[in-house]
Protein backbone atom coordinates (compact mmCIF):
# COMPACT_ATOMS: atom_id res chain seq x y z
CA UNK A 1 0.00 0.00 0.00
CA UNK A 2 1.22 3.12 -1.10
CA UNK A 3 -1.30 5.74 -0.29
CA UNK A 4 -3.47 6.39 2.32
CA UNK A 5 -6.36 5.74 0.17
CA UNK A 6 -5.16 2.23 -0.65
CA UNK A 7 -4.93 1.44 3.05
CA UNK A 8 -8.46 2.92 3.91
CA UNK A 9 -10.05 0.36 1.55
CA UNK A 10 -8.06 -2.49 2.35
CA UNK A 11 -8.53 -1.58 6.06
CA UNK A 12 -12.29 -1.25 5.18
CA UNK A 13 -12.61 -4.78 3.86
CA UNK A 14 -11.03 -6.62 6.75
CA UNK A 15 -12.95 -4.17 9.10
CA UNK A 16 -10.06 -2.50 10.65
CA UNK A 17 -10.33 0.79 9.47
CA UNK A 18 -10.44 1.91 13.17
CA UNK A 19 -6.56 1.73 12.85
CA UNK A 20 -6.49 5.22 10.88
CA UNK A 21 -8.35 7.08 13.21
CA UNK A 22 -5.18 9.14 13.96
CA UNK A 23 -4.04 9.63 11.10
CA UNK A 24 -4.23 13.10 10.21
CA UNK A 25 -2.33 13.67 13.47
CA UNK A 26 1.25 11.84 12.24
CA UNK A 27 3.72 13.32 10.95
CA UNK A 28 4.77 12.24 7.18
CA UNK A 29 7.37 10.66 8.23
CA UNK A 30 5.29 8.73 10.52
CA UNK A 31 2.82 7.81 7.25
CA UNK A 32 5.22 6.50 5.72
CA UNK A 33 5.98 4.30 8.29
CA UNK A 34 2.67 3.32 9.10
CA UNK A 35 1.84 2.70 5.28
CA UNK A 36 4.87 0.54 5.30
CA UNK A 37 3.47 -1.61 8.32
CA UNK A 38 0.42 -1.65 6.84
CA UNK A 39 1.50 -2.91 3.35
CA UNK A 40 3.05 -5.91 5.27
CA UNK A 41 0.22 -7.49 6.60
CA UNK A 42 -1.34 -10.66 4.30
CA UNK A 43 -4.97 -10.17 3.84
CA UNK A 44 -5.60 -13.78 3.88
CA UNK A 45 -3.56 -14.12 6.89
CA UNK A 46 -4.92 -11.39 8.94
CA UNK A 47 -8.27 -12.68 8.45
CA UNK A 48 -7.70 -16.46 9.19
CA UNK A 49 -6.17 -14.93 12.72
CA UNK A 50 -8.66 -12.59 14.20
CA UNK A 51 -11.43 -14.95 12.91
CA UNK A 52 -9.76 -17.37 15.27
CA UNK A 53 -8.57 -15.29 18.07
CA UNK A 54 -12.69 -14.67 18.32
CA UNK A 55 -13.71 -17.83 18.60
CA UNK A 56 -10.83 -18.60 20.90
CA UNK A 57 -12.18 -15.49 23.37
CA UNK A 58 -15.51 -16.73 23.48
CA UNK A 59 -14.69 -20.93 23.44
CA UNK A 60 -15.64 -21.31 20.24
CA UNK A 61 -11.86 -23.38 19.81
CA UNK A 62 -12.77 -27.17 19.34
CA UNK A 63 -9.11 -28.99 20.65
CA UNK A 64 -8.05 -31.47 18.46
CA UNK A 65 -7.11 -32.98 22.03
CA UNK A 66 -10.21 -33.76 22.98
CA UNK A 67 -10.78 -36.40 24.22
CA UNK A 68 -6.72 -37.38 23.91
CA UNK A 69 -5.90 -39.87 27.23
CA UNK A 70 -7.47 -42.11 25.35
CA UNK A 71 -5.02 -41.87 22.62
CA UNK A 72 -1.88 -40.69 25.12
CA UNK A 73 1.30 -43.45 25.60
CA UNK A 74 4.04 -42.81 27.26
CA UNK A 75 7.68 -42.27 25.42
CA UNK A 76 8.46 -46.03 24.70
CA UNK A 77 11.59 -47.29 26.52
CA UNK A 78 13.61 -48.17 23.47
CA UNK A 79 13.50 -44.18 22.69
CA UNK A 80 14.49 -42.98 26.11
CA UNK A 81 18.49 -42.50 27.29
CA UNK A 82 19.60 -40.45 30.28
CA UNK A 83 21.64 -39.95 33.11
CA UNK A 84 20.06 -42.13 35.68
CA UNK A 85 18.72 -45.04 33.05
CA UNK A 86 22.44 -45.43 31.26
CA UNK A 87 25.32 -47.26 32.83
CA UNK A 88 28.71 -45.09 32.55
CA UNK A 89 30.19 -46.76 29.68
CA UNK A 90 27.60 -45.58 27.73
CA UNK A 91 27.45 -41.72 28.56
CA UNK A 92 30.93 -41.52 28.22
CA UNK A 93 30.94 -43.50 24.51
CA UNK A 94 27.45 -40.54 23.96
CA UNK A 95 29.93 -38.07 25.47
CA UNK A 96 32.95 -38.58 23.18
CA UNK A 97 30.88 -38.94 20.20
CA UNK A 98 29.40 -35.62 21.01
CA UNK A 99 33.12 -34.02 21.63
CA UNK A 100 34.17 -35.55 18.27
CA UNK A 101 31.08 -34.20 16.17
CA UNK A 102 32.21 -30.47 17.73
CA UNK A 103 35.30 -30.64 16.96
CA UNK A 104 34.81 -31.31 13.30
CA UNK A 105 32.46 -27.69 13.54
CA UNK A 106 29.54 -29.83 13.04
CA UNK A 107 27.27 -28.65 16.06
CA UNK A 108 25.96 -25.16 16.58
CA UNK A 109 23.53 -23.50 19.95
CA UNK A 110 20.06 -21.44 18.77
CA UNK A 111 18.79 -19.57 21.88
CA UNK A 112 15.36 -18.62 21.82
CA UNK A 113 15.38 -15.17 23.00
CA UNK A 114 12.29 -13.15 21.25
CA UNK A 115 10.37 -12.84 24.35
CA UNK A 116 9.35 -9.49 26.14
CA UNK A 117 10.36 -11.07 29.95
CA UNK A 118 6.96 -9.25 31.49
CA UNK A 119 6.96 -11.85 34.11
CA UNK A 120 10.04 -11.27 35.17
CA UNK A 121 9.23 -7.66 35.01
CA UNK A 122 12.43 -5.58 33.57
CA UNK A 123 12.05 -3.56 30.11
CA UNK A 124 15.20 -5.28 29.12
CA UNK A 125 15.82 -8.82 27.27
CA UNK A 126 16.05 -11.81 30.16
CA UNK A 127 19.20 -12.48 28.94
CA UNK A 128 20.66 -9.31 30.16
CA UNK A 129 19.09 -10.45 33.40
CA UNK A 130 21.70 -10.98 36.82
CA UNK A 131 20.01 -12.99 39.32
CA UNK A 132 22.92 -11.59 42.33
CA UNK A 133 25.57 -13.99 41.76
CA UNK A 134 29.02 -13.26 43.23
CA UNK A 135 30.46 -12.66 39.58
CA UNK A 136 27.56 -10.60 38.76
CA UNK A 137 27.24 -12.14 35.34
CA UNK A 138 23.98 -12.01 33.58
CA UNK A 139 22.63 -14.94 31.85
CA UNK A 140 24.18 -14.47 28.37
CA UNK A 141 27.89 -13.83 30.03
CA UNK A 142 27.37 -17.30 31.70
CA UNK A 143 26.05 -18.86 28.14
CA UNK A 144 28.44 -17.30 26.01
CA UNK A 145 31.02 -18.66 28.29
CA UNK A 146 30.18 -22.15 28.43
CA UNK A 147 30.33 -22.21 24.59
CA UNK A 148 34.00 -20.86 24.46
CA UNK A 149 34.57 -23.94 27.50
CA UNK A 150 32.89 -26.66 25.01
CA UNK A 151 35.11 -25.62 22.15
CA UNK A 152 38.05 -25.59 24.64
CA UNK A 153 37.16 -29.47 25.88
CA UNK A 154 36.53 -30.54 21.77
CA UNK A 155 39.72 -28.74 20.54
CA UNK A 156 41.92 -30.30 23.68
CA UNK A 157 40.30 -33.64 22.97
CA UNK A 158 40.46 -33.84 19.32
CA UNK A 159 43.72 -31.70 19.09
CA UNK A 160 41.94 -28.88 16.45
CA UNK A 161 40.48 -25.62 17.08
CA UNK A 162 36.98 -25.59 16.74
CA UNK A 163 33.86 -23.35 16.67
CA UNK A 164 30.30 -23.64 18.47
CA UNK A 165 28.63 -20.79 16.06
CA UNK A 166 25.56 -19.11 18.25
CA UNK A 167 22.54 -18.50 16.46
CA UNK A 168 20.44 -16.40 18.97
CA UNK A 169 16.57 -15.36 17.36
CA UNK A 170 14.98 -12.45 19.06
CA UNK A 171 12.32 -9.77 18.41
CA UNK A 172 11.75 -6.84 17.39
CA UNK A 173 11.70 -5.79 21.02
CA UNK A 174 14.73 -7.28 21.79
CA UNK A 175 17.09 -7.51 18.58
CA UNK A 176 18.66 -3.85 19.21
CA UNK A 177 19.17 -4.52 23.02
CA UNK A 178 20.76 -7.43 22.33
CA UNK A 179 22.86 -6.64 20.03
CA UNK A 180 24.07 -3.92 21.60
CA UNK A 181 24.28 -5.60 25.44
CA UNK A 182 26.69 -8.09 23.03
CA UNK A 183 28.96 -5.19 21.40
CA UNK A 184 29.92 -3.48 24.90
CA UNK A 185 30.61 -6.65 26.18
CA UNK A 186 33.12 -7.69 23.21
CA UNK A 187 30.93 -10.57 22.60
CA UNK A 188 32.05 -12.24 25.99
CA UNK A 189 34.87 -13.28 24.18
CA UNK A 190 33.31 -14.80 21.39
CA UNK A 191 34.66 -14.16 17.58
CA UNK A 192 31.77 -11.65 16.50
CA UNK A 193 31.10 -13.15 13.20
CA UNK A 194 29.91 -16.63 15.29
CA UNK A 195 27.40 -14.76 16.68
CA UNK A 196 24.41 -14.96 14.34
CA UNK A 197 21.18 -12.72 15.16
CA UNK A 198 17.92 -12.82 13.62
CA UNK A 199 14.51 -11.27 14.46
CA UNK A 200 11.46 -13.71 14.40
CA UNK A 201 8.20 -12.44 12.90
CA UNK A 202 6.03 -10.03 14.68
CA UNK A 203 2.32 -10.80 14.98
CA UNK A 204 -0.85 -8.23 15.61
CA UNK A 205 -2.47 -8.76 19.08
CA UNK A 206 -6.47 -9.08 18.72
CA UNK A 207 -8.97 -7.83 20.91
CA UNK A 208 -11.92 -9.83 22.34
CA UNK A 209 -13.75 -8.46 19.27
CA UNK A 210 -11.56 -9.27 16.71
CA UNK A 211 -10.09 -5.85 16.05
CA UNK A 212 -6.25 -5.20 16.20
CA UNK A 213 -4.89 -2.33 19.13
CA UNK A 214 -3.07 0.31 18.40
CA UNK A 215 0.31 0.54 20.06
CA UNK A 216 1.08 4.07 18.97
CA UNK A 217 -0.88 6.45 16.98
CA UNK A 218 0.71 5.29 13.72
CA UNK A 219 1.64 1.74 14.77
CA UNK A 220 -0.22 -1.70 15.42
CA UNK A 221 0.42 -3.68 18.92
CA UNK A 222 2.22 -6.34 17.62
CA UNK A 223 4.02 -9.39 19.68
CA UNK A 224 5.97 -12.43 18.45
CA UNK A 225 4.73 -15.51 17.00
CA UNK A 226 5.92 -17.53 19.81
CA UNK A 227 9.02 -20.01 20.04
CA UNK A 228 7.46 -22.16 17.02
CA UNK A 229 8.08 -18.57 14.83
CA UNK A 230 11.87 -20.22 14.87
CA UNK A 231 10.71 -21.83 11.10
CA UNK A 232 9.63 -19.30 9.53
CA UNK A 233 12.44 -16.91 10.54
CA UNK A 234 15.31 -19.33 9.72
CA UNK A 235 13.80 -18.68 6.32
CA UNK A 236 13.07 -15.34 6.49
CA UNK A 237 16.53 -14.37 7.48
CA UNK A 238 18.31 -17.33 5.38
CA UNK A 239 19.92 -19.15 8.47
CA UNK A 240 19.71 -22.74 7.17
CA UNK A 241 22.05 -21.31 4.36
CA UNK A 242 24.58 -19.93 6.85
CA UNK A 243 24.76 -23.07 8.80
CA UNK A 244 25.17 -25.08 5.71
CA UNK A 245 28.14 -22.65 4.54
CA UNK A 246 29.64 -23.26 8.36
CA UNK A 247 29.21 -27.12 7.96
CA UNK A 248 26.67 -27.12 10.81
CA UNK A 249 24.90 -30.55 10.97
CA UNK A 250 23.55 -30.97 14.47
CA UNK A 251 21.22 -27.73 16.32
CA UNK A 252 21.28 -27.47 20.37
CA UNK A 253 18.05 -25.06 20.23
CA UNK A 254 17.46 -24.23 23.90
CA UNK A 255 15.26 -20.91 25.73
CA UNK A 256 17.61 -18.01 27.25
CA UNK A 257 16.52 -18.54 31.01
CA UNK A 258 17.46 -21.81 32.02
CA UNK A 259 20.67 -20.60 34.29
CA UNK A 260 21.87 -24.41 33.86
CA UNK A 261 21.62 -25.18 29.97
CA UNK A 262 24.48 -27.23 28.94
CA UNK A 263 25.35 -25.46 25.73
CA UNK A 264 25.93 -27.70 22.95
CA UNK A 265 25.47 -30.66 25.53
CA UNK A 266 28.61 -33.30 23.98
CA UNK A 267 26.39 -35.92 25.89
CA UNK A 268 23.08 -35.31 24.47
CA UNK A 269 24.49 -34.28 21.14
CA UNK A 270 26.10 -37.62 21.18
CA UNK A 271 23.54 -39.93 22.06
CA UNK A 272 20.93 -38.28 19.38
CA UNK A 273 23.84 -38.54 16.98
CA UNK A 274 24.36 -42.17 17.96
CA UNK A 275 20.85 -42.88 17.86
CA UNK A 276 20.64 -41.37 14.32
CA UNK A 277 17.60 -39.19 15.74
CA UNK A 278 16.78 -36.27 13.44
CA UNK A 279 15.03 -34.86 16.09
CA UNK A 280 15.13 -34.95 19.84
CA UNK A 281 14.23 -33.34 23.64
CA UNK A 282 15.45 -33.32 26.82
CA UNK A 283 13.23 -33.66 29.50
CA UNK A 284 13.41 -33.99 33.02
CA UNK A 285 11.02 -36.61 35.50
CA UNK A 286 8.22 -34.44 37.20
CA UNK A 287 7.96 -33.92 40.81
CA UNK A 288 4.42 -34.31 41.23
CA UNK A 289 1.80 -35.24 38.89
CA UNK A 290 0.18 -31.21 38.82
CA UNK A 291 3.60 -30.04 37.99
CA UNK A 292 2.41 -27.11 35.79
CA UNK A 293 5.15 -28.64 33.16
CA UNK A 294 4.25 -30.35 29.43
CA UNK A 295 4.68 -33.91 29.02
CA UNK A 296 6.85 -35.38 26.09
CA UNK A 297 4.26 -38.47 24.87
CA UNK A 298 2.62 -40.26 21.79
CA UNK A 299 -0.40 -39.42 21.15
CA UNK A 300 -2.25 -41.41 18.43
CA UNK A 301 0.91 -43.06 17.77
CA UNK A 302 2.85 -39.35 17.16
CA UNK A 303 5.11 -37.77 19.71
CA UNK A 304 4.53 -33.84 21.01
CA UNK A 305 4.20 -32.43 23.74
CA UNK A 306 0.90 -32.36 25.68
CA UNK A 307 0.46 -29.55 28.00
CA UNK A 308 -0.49 -29.68 31.97
CA UNK A 309 -4.04 -28.20 31.45
CA UNK A 310 -4.57 -30.82 28.79
CA UNK A 311 -4.35 -33.78 30.86
CA UNK A 312 -7.27 -35.18 32.69
CA UNK A 313 -6.02 -35.03 36.49
CA UNK A 314 -6.66 -39.10 36.50
CA UNK A 315 -4.35 -39.64 33.73
CA UNK A 316 -1.29 -37.27 34.89
CA UNK A 317 -1.65 -39.63 38.49
CA UNK A 318 -1.24 -42.76 36.74
CA UNK A 319 1.34 -45.28 37.93
CA UNK A 320 3.70 -47.76 36.66
CA UNK A 321 4.25 -50.87 38.87
CA UNK A 322 7.40 -49.30 40.85
CA UNK A 323 5.25 -46.34 41.52
CA UNK A 324 6.22 -44.27 39.28
CA UNK A 325 4.70 -41.68 37.14
CA UNK A 326 3.73 -43.08 33.88
CA UNK A 327 3.60 -39.65 31.99
CA UNK A 328 6.94 -38.38 34.01
CA UNK A 329 8.84 -36.94 30.43
CA UNK A 330 8.37 -33.17 31.74
CA UNK A 331 9.21 -31.11 28.82
CA UNK A 332 12.18 -28.35 29.84
CA UNK A 333 12.22 -26.72 25.84
CA UNK A 334 16.15 -28.36 25.02
CA UNK A 335 16.42 -29.77 21.83
CA UNK A 336 18.26 -31.50 19.42
CA UNK A 337 17.59 -30.90 15.50
CA UNK A 338 19.60 -32.11 12.58
CA UNK A 339 20.20 -29.36 9.79
CA UNK A 340 18.38 -31.38 7.60
CA UNK A 341 14.99 -32.24 9.50
CA UNK A 342 14.99 -28.17 10.16
CA UNK A 343 15.40 -27.85 5.96
CA UNK A 344 12.23 -30.35 6.10
CA UNK A 345 10.20 -28.57 8.40
CA UNK A 346 10.61 -24.83 7.13
CA UNK A 347 9.71 -26.00 3.50
CA UNK A 348 7.15 -28.45 4.17
CA UNK A 349 5.11 -28.22 7.32
CA UNK A 350 6.17 -24.86 9.22
CA UNK A 351 2.51 -23.54 7.78
CA UNK A 352 1.05 -26.31 9.41
CA UNK A 353 1.84 -26.07 12.99
CA UNK A 354 -0.52 -25.53 15.43
CA UNK A 355 -1.62 -21.95 16.59
CA UNK A 356 -1.92 -21.74 20.53
CA UNK A 357 -3.93 -19.49 22.19
CA UNK A 358 -2.71 -16.74 25.16
CA UNK A 359 -5.01 -14.48 26.68
CA UNK A 360 -3.04 -11.21 27.56
CA UNK A 361 -3.22 -7.82 29.14
CA UNK A 362 -2.26 -5.70 25.63
CA UNK A 363 -1.45 -2.08 26.13
CA UNK A 364 -3.91 0.26 23.74
CA UNK A 365 -4.71 3.56 22.69
CA UNK A 366 -7.95 4.63 22.92
CA UNK A 367 -10.34 6.48 20.82
CA UNK A 368 -8.92 9.55 22.67
CA UNK A 369 -5.23 8.86 21.72
CA UNK A 370 -4.74 7.89 25.45
CA UNK A 371 -2.36 4.74 26.50
CA UNK A 372 -4.38 2.39 28.14
CA UNK A 373 -2.69 -0.54 30.09
CA UNK A 374 -5.19 -2.96 31.26
CA UNK A 375 -5.94 -4.69 34.59
CA UNK A 376 -6.98 -7.77 33.05
CA UNK A 377 -6.55 -9.86 29.81
CA UNK A 378 -8.29 -7.75 27.33
CA UNK A 379 -6.73 -9.27 23.97
CA UNK A 380 -5.39 -12.84 22.15
CA UNK A 381 -1.86 -13.49 21.15
CA UNK A 382 -1.72 -16.44 18.97
CA UNK A 383 1.50 -18.45 19.20
CA UNK A 384 3.25 -21.30 17.57
CA UNK A 385 5.56 -23.24 20.30
CA UNK A 386 8.96 -24.68 18.71
CA UNK A 387 8.52 -28.76 20.04
CA UNK A 388 5.30 -28.75 17.73
CA UNK A 389 7.40 -30.33 15.14
CA UNK A 390 8.21 -33.29 17.05
CA UNK A 391 5.40 -35.07 14.95
CA UNK A 392 7.23 -34.41 11.84
CA UNK A 393 10.15 -36.64 13.25
CA UNK A 394 11.05 -40.02 11.50
CA UNK A 395 13.53 -40.88 14.25
CA UNK A 396 12.62 -38.80 17.69
CA UNK A 397 14.19 -39.84 20.92
CA UNK A 398 14.46 -38.52 24.69
CA UNK A 399 16.81 -37.53 26.90
CA UNK A 400 16.48 -37.23 30.57
CA UNK A 401 18.77 -35.26 32.89
CA UNK A 402 18.28 -34.49 36.50
CA UNK A 403 16.78 -31.10 37.22
CA UNK A 404 19.44 -30.07 40.13
CA UNK A 405 21.57 -30.07 37.80
CA UNK A 406 20.17 -28.61 33.93
CA UNK A 407 16.63 -27.35 35.00
CA UNK A 408 16.58 -24.33 36.69
CA UNK A 409 14.52 -21.59 34.60
CA UNK A 410 13.95 -17.76 35.39
CA UNK A 411 10.29 -16.58 34.74
CA UNK A 412 8.68 -14.60 37.55
CA UNK A 413 10.15 -11.70 39.29
CA UNK A 414 11.01 -12.37 43.20
CA UNK A 415 8.17 -12.55 45.61
CA UNK A 416 6.64 -15.41 43.14
CA UNK A 417 6.43 -19.43 44.25
CA UNK A 418 8.66 -20.25 41.56
CA UNK A 419 10.98 -19.78 39.00
CA UNK A 420 12.72 -16.75 40.39
CA UNK A 421 16.03 -14.71 40.49
CA UNK A 422 16.62 -15.94 43.98
CA UNK A 423 15.81 -20.08 42.75
CA UNK A 424 17.81 -19.20 39.60
CA UNK A 425 20.79 -18.19 41.90
CA UNK A 426 20.60 -21.04 44.59
CA UNK A 427 20.44 -23.74 41.73
CA UNK A 428 23.02 -22.63 40.50
CA UNK A 429 25.13 -21.86 43.55
CA UNK A 430 23.80 -24.91 44.84
CA UNK A 431 25.44 -26.88 41.82
CA UNK A 432 28.77 -25.22 42.00
CA UNK A 433 28.88 -26.24 45.69
CA UNK A 434 28.36 -30.19 45.34
CA UNK A 435 30.78 -29.84 42.59
CA UNK A 436 33.59 -28.39 44.95
CA UNK A 437 32.88 -31.30 47.29
CA UNK A 438 32.82 -33.85 44.91
CA UNK A 439 36.37 -32.07 44.11
CA UNK A 440 37.20 -32.81 47.21
CA UNK A 441 37.15 -28.93 48.68
CA UNK A 442 36.49 -28.11 52.24
CA UNK A 443 34.34 -24.83 53.30
CA UNK A 444 35.16 -22.56 55.98
CA UNK A 445 33.32 -19.25 57.28
CA UNK A 446 34.83 -16.27 56.78
CA UNK A 447 35.37 -16.68 60.71
CA UNK A 448 37.86 -19.87 59.82
CA UNK A 449 35.55 -22.15 61.04
CA UNK A 450 34.67 -25.55 58.88
CA UNK A 451 30.54 -25.30 57.34
CA UNK A 452 29.05 -28.35 57.86
CA UNK A 453 28.12 -30.34 55.25
CA UNK A 454 24.31 -30.78 53.35
CA UNK A 455 23.40 -33.51 51.52
CA UNK A 456 22.18 -33.13 48.20
CA UNK A 457 18.30 -32.55 47.25
CA UNK A 458 15.83 -31.65 44.36
CA UNK A 459 14.85 -28.21 45.54
CA UNK A 460 17.71 -26.93 46.89
CA UNK A 461 17.51 -23.88 49.53
CA UNK A 462 20.64 -21.76 50.22
CA UNK A 463 23.92 -23.60 49.92
CA UNK A 464 25.47 -23.15 53.22
CA UNK A 465 28.63 -22.29 51.27
CA UNK A 466 28.67 -19.63 48.92
CA UNK A 467 31.05 -20.91 45.50
CA UNK A 468 30.97 -19.69 41.92
CA UNK A 469 32.56 -21.73 40.24
CA UNK A 470 33.36 -19.89 36.27
CA UNK A 471 32.26 -22.15 33.19
CA UNK A 472 35.60 -21.27 31.70
CA UNK A 473 37.41 -23.03 34.36
CA UNK A 474 34.76 -26.14 34.69
CA UNK A 475 31.76 -26.88 31.87
CA UNK A 476 30.26 -29.07 34.07
CA UNK A 477 31.79 -30.04 37.37
CA UNK A 478 35.39 -32.29 35.08
CA UNK A 479 38.83 -30.69 36.02
CA UNK A 480 38.54 -29.79 39.63
CA UNK A 481 40.44 -32.28 41.56
CA UNK A 482 43.57 -30.88 41.03
CA UNK A 483 42.28 -27.58 42.03
CA UNK A 484 40.04 -28.35 45.08
CA UNK A 485 41.29 -31.64 46.57
CA UNK A 486 42.15 -31.41 49.89
CA UNK A 487 41.54 -27.24 49.82
CA UNK A 488 39.98 -25.91 52.65
CA UNK A 489 38.21 -22.73 51.06
CA UNK A 490 37.07 -19.86 52.75
CA UNK A 491 33.64 -18.45 51.23
CA UNK A 492 32.45 -16.51 49.33
CA UNK A 493 34.70 -17.69 46.60
CA UNK A 494 34.76 -17.57 43.17
CA UNK A 495 36.92 -20.05 41.26
CA UNK A 496 37.74 -17.91 38.21
CA UNK A 497 40.65 -18.60 35.91
CA UNK A 498 42.77 -16.28 38.32
CA UNK A 499 41.66 -18.20 40.77
CA UNK A 500 42.52 -21.31 39.30
CA UNK A 501 46.07 -19.96 38.42
CA UNK A 502 47.01 -19.51 41.84
CA UNK A 503 45.55 -23.02 42.93
CA UNK A 504 47.44 -24.36 40.84
CA UNK A 505 51.02 -22.80 42.31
Amino acid sequence: MKTFEEAKTRLELLEQSHLLRFWSELSEEEKRTFLAELSQLNVEELQDHCRGATKAAFGQQTSPLDGLHQEMEPVPPEFIGGIKRSDQNTLVDWENEGILQISQNKVAVLLLAGGQGTRLGVPYPKGMYNVGLPSQKTLYHIQAQRIRKVQELAAGKCGSKCTVPWYIMTSEFTLDPTEKFFRENHHFGLEPSNVVMFEQRMIPAVGFDGKLFLQERGKIAMAPDGNGGLYRALLDNLILEDMERRGVEYLHVYCVDNILVKMADPVFIGFCVRKGADCGAKVVEKAYPEEPVGVVCRVGGVFQVVEYSEILPETAKLRGPAGELVYSAGNICNHFFTRDFLRSVTQQFQGDLKQHVALKKVPYLDEDGNLVKPSKPNGIKMEKYVFDVFQFSKKFVVFEVLREEEFSPLKNADGAALDTPTTARRSLLAQHYHWALAAGATFLDHQGAPIPLKPRTVQDDEPPAVCEISPLVSYFGEGLDHLLKDKAITCPFILDEVAAEKLKN
